[in-house]
């Protein structure tokens, strides 16, 4: 229901690269009973306030696997630096007001997941948004993996990395690593308005974002603000094949309890 949003359109377009040093071809790996990529559309689709649909990627056999589950897609350059340059390219072609970037290895457990950033952006007076969750486990805390991020007072981030932040330190020795309330994982989805958007891809990749491989430090590093929500709905992050076994365990436990989505897509 898109007029939830005070009538801005929002489209959420899904970089797919089909290159990957850990897992090639990844958005076409089956995951219950479909390609990864189109676990990832329909759940996009299904989200309030998103009027539109559409996968960014590289590689044909992607775009055709989309088209033939009825999705959208289109081709873009292989040399972007970014998945938020790959959406702005395709900005440049698809008119909206806002712009969700949903990598195509992030899947939704529940609508909530995209409406937590959609909503409140939509009604706020950011110009870039993103959302972040509570740490529980301290492995995830120290994975450099997983991204972390803290925030100022009103909601603005002042800092991601992949090492664990804020350090505490004056833990005693055997005490967690890990603060409940204190440590927060940033999850890899952003939201822009339109102009914010065309501004980043025009930005020089400066030091931090070369150094920890975080495009969204581009933006910190222009004093661009990024505002910050909490969500508490759970997603799917598929980074390796081990990963994928996880999350087919996952999404059945899931389906199981909501029925099933039904099979489909490219074989």
């Amino acid at each position: 229901m898109a007029d939830t949003v005070a009538h801005a359109t929002v489209a959420v377009v899904i970089p797919a690269r089909y290159a990957s040093s850990r897992f090639p071809g990844k958005p076409l790996a089956r995951l219950g009973g479909k390609p990864m990529i189109q676990q990832v559309y329909e759940r996009a689709r299904a989200a309030r306030g998103v009027n539109r649909v559409v996968v960014a990627t590289d590689d044909a056999r992607i775009h055709d696997c989309v088209i033939g589950f009825g999705g959208e897609a289109v081709i873009t350059g292989g040399e972007l630096r970014s998945g938020s340059d790959r959406v702005a390219a395709v900005a440049r072609a698809i008119q909206a007001d806002i712009y969700v970037n949903l990598q195509g290895d992030e899947i939704p457990l529940a609508h909530g997941f995209l409406e937590d950033l959609i909503l409140p952006f939509a009604q706020s007076d950011a110009d870039v948004g993103t959302l972040k969750q509570a740490i529980t486990e301290e492995r995830d805390l120290l994975d450099p993996n997983v991204v972390k991020v803290i925030t100022d007072q009103t909601g603005n981030a002042l800092y991601f990395s992949r090492s664990p932040i804020p350090y505490p330190r004056d833990r005693r020795a055997g005490d967690s690593a890990l603060v409940p309330g204190l440590h927060w994982k940033h999850l890899g989805l952003y939201i822009y308005r339109a102009a914010a958007l065309a501004h980043f891809a025009k930005l020089p990749s400066g030091t931090l974002e070369v150094t920890e491989q975080l495009e969204q430090l581009r933006l910190l590093e222009a004093g661009v603000r990024i505002r910050v929500w909490e969500t508490q709905h759970a997603s799917l992050r598929v980074d390796t094949p081990a990963d994928l076994e996880r999350a087919e365990q996952l999404l059945t436990r899931e389906e199981a309890r909501l029925g099933a989505l039904g099979e489909g897509g490219c074989k």
